[in-house]
């Protein structure tokens, strides 16, 4: 690796190339499969999927469901909600495709190379499927993109895939490796500083050096931050949250570490905001959202966390909890405006650092942009 003092920047200015196709207006449903253990023979079906899934649908919600034809035993369509289970059955739900919320699907490609994409994600868009969103992805979009390119553009070893994410609600640069080494070495550049924030402990401020990416962010947050410096170090961790099936990410005393150093660098009294940079060296679910409020001052116009680092009470207006059109599937939907942009900077050579940014993501125009400075 060369000393970074002989490099020189260069800026990526190539005019932008966009790509996405219209959603389709249904998606293709999902299927859930399940192998009837021992303890669970001698059930009845609707006794197995009423009592493991009640989070899913109540019980006249997987009768409607049983009935509908959209559980097979083997194979084998089984409309009888009695019908006792033997162990080692395969159970498959079959749930039935339904209209996503809608959700952007162009994509600008700022940067590409034989392993790498660096893409410039909307808001609105979830990085990988989950909840309601098993189709309107960057994933899906990928996958469509990589089908049209030509054998000689695109390998058919080579499949896109986002090697970290974005929350739906941010707008930024993704990173997406093409090929299955970039996607080994990216991922565990990404994973090792979290890693190393475990190693270091809760009594140590010291930030972790070394790394080959540096996450820096900018962001809006209400109140003014009186001291220019601040160093965060407070676990993080999950609770119990009304609609969140795997619990919500909280400030918690026994979490997993997490370490964010925070600087001001513009205060605006009159306004009551204050523009922040924060780098952070672990990369915890809503780990910028959670500290900054952690320390009494959360993002401005965030819906969610509040000071301490804790949700708001639970509402309905935070929630949604209508079914889906298959019987019923109770999810949960926070809506909230774009809070994190994305700037680039990837190490390619021993001689070359590549910026990679546009005239949209290089103007300050939302609660929060970052840097993300990759050694490869």
């Amino acid at each position: 690796m060369a000393n970074c003092n002989t490099s020189q920047t260069t800026t990526v200015e190539e005019s932008p190339s966009f790509f996405g196709l219209p959603w389709p207006d249904l998606n293709d449903g999902l299927s859930y499969s399940d192998i009837v253990s021992s303890s669970d023979s001698e059930l009845t079906l609707i006794e197995f999927y009423s009592s493991k899934y009640n989070n899913s649908a109540p019980l006249h919600g997987w009768l409607q469901r049983i009935q509908n034809g959209q559980i097979t035993i083997d194979g084998v369509i089984v409309k009888e909600p009695n019908i006792i289970l033997r162990g080692g059955s395969e159970l498959v739900y079959h749930r039935l495709p339904w209209r996503e919320p809608d959700a952007p699907y162009m994509l600008q490609i700022l940067y590409e190379d034989a392993d790498l994409i660096a893409l410039n994600k909307p808001s609105g868009l979830q990085v990988l499927p989950g909840g309601l969103f098993q189709q309107r992805t960057v994933l899906t979009q990928l996958q469509w993109w990589a089908k049209k390119k030509t054998s000689s553009l695109l390998s058919q070893e080579q499949h896109p895939v986002p090697v970290h994410r974005l929350g739906r609600g941010t707008s930024g640069i993704l990173l997406c490796a093409k090929s299955k080494l970039a996607k080994t070495h990216l991922a565990a550049y990404f994973a090792d500083g979290t890693s190393r924030v475990g190693d270091i402990g809760n009594t140590s401020t010291k930030l972790v050096k070394g790394r080959k990416i540096s996450k820096i962010y900018r962001a809006l947050v209400d109140g003014i931050l009186n001291q220019d410096k601040v160093i965060i170090k407070q676990p993080i961790g999950t609770v119990r949250y009304p609609g969140v099936a795997k619990g919500l990410y909280v400030a918690s005393p026994s979490g997993k570490p997490a370490l964010s150093k925070v600087e001001v660098l513009e205060r605006d009294v009159q306004g009551n905001h204050t523009l922040v940079q924060v780098e952070i060296e672990s990369g915890r679910p809503h780990q910028i959202r959670i500290h900054l409020s952690f320390i009494g001052h959360p993002l401005l116009g965030d819906p969610l966390y509040v000071v301490g680092g804790q949700p708001k009470s639970f509402e309905s207006e935070y929630v949604d909890e209508s079914f889906a059109q298959d019987g019923y599937g109770s999810t949960t939907i926070i809506y909230m405006d774009s809070y994190f942009m994305l700037l680039v900077f990837i190490y390619f050579s021993p001689f070359t650092w590549i910026t990679i940014s546009s005239k949209e993501i290089s103007t300050f125009h939302t609660h929060t942009f970052a840097t993300f400075l990759v050694v490869i």
